[in-house]
């Protein structure tokens, strides 16, 4: 096993809420009659497996894909239903561990003296071009 699954997070199946329909993903004409498209949400205010300052970090991370506190993802990319479910609850796991990373602050350096004596240049040379282009009335 990877490090990265050492310290993922173990969601209980008691938090999830599972939806299916019908997916366009493979599986041929077995597709148009089987619900495989999997969608897991999972609420994140009321989970009692994070604290509040990690519920906070999720909410902040993942705020594109939730929607009044809830996770949502979503697997068709296989043609078996289970197999989606997997998929989505993986994906899930993943995507809560990475929002559970802190970040490293920046550090502010200064410009080396070379990286600005090539910025110069580059707007010097950008400047003559941009000057050559220029009609002058002598």
């Amino acid at each position: 096993m990877t490090p990265a699954h050492d310290r993922r997070l173990r969601v209980p199946d008691s938090e999830l809420t599972w939806r299916f329909s019908r997916s366009s993903g493979p599986g041929g004409q077995h597709v148009n009659t089987t619900d495989t498209k999997a969608e897991l949400l999972w609420d994140v205010r009321a989970s009692d497996v994070l604290d509040d300052v990690q519920k906070a970090h999720v909410l902040a991370a993942l705020s594109t894909r939730v929607t009044d506190g809830v996770v949502r993802v979503v697997s068709s990319q296989y043609a078996s239903q289970h197999r989606n479910r997997e998929a989505a609850k993986s994906r899930l796991e993943e995507l809560v561990a990475a929002a559970l990373v802190p970040r490293r602050k920046r550090r502010a350096t200064k410009p080396t003296r070379g990286s600005q004596e090539r910025r110069l240049a580059a707007k010097k040379l950008r400047s003559d071009v941009k000057s050559g282009r220029q009609r002058r009335w002598d």
